[in-house]
């Protein structure tokens, strides 16, 4: 069980990262939305500046589901 001030903490990180990037939260929502299925690939590009951008992916597995679910039942 975790402690309820470490929940407190990430739920109001969780509220500013939202406040910061309403964009990018509402792009996580609509992917979401209907779920994510295994074989599912998830591609993440970081452009730093003055840098090359680096491009990474994955092909989601059932054990990154359930990882997933497990991270939901912390936040409600």
């Amino acid at each position: 069980m975790m402690n309820p001030a470490s929940i407190m903490k990430i739920m109001n990180a969780k509220n500013k990262f939202t406040t910061n990037h309403p964009k990018f939260t509402a792009f996580l929502s609509t992917v979401f939305a209907n779920g994510i299925e295994e074989g599912t690939v998830i591609e993440m590009t970081v452009t730093k500046p003055g840098e090359v951008p680096v491009t990474t992916n994955i092909r989601v597995q059932q054990s990154d589901l359930e990882l997933l679910q497990e991270l939901r039942e912390l936040v409600k």
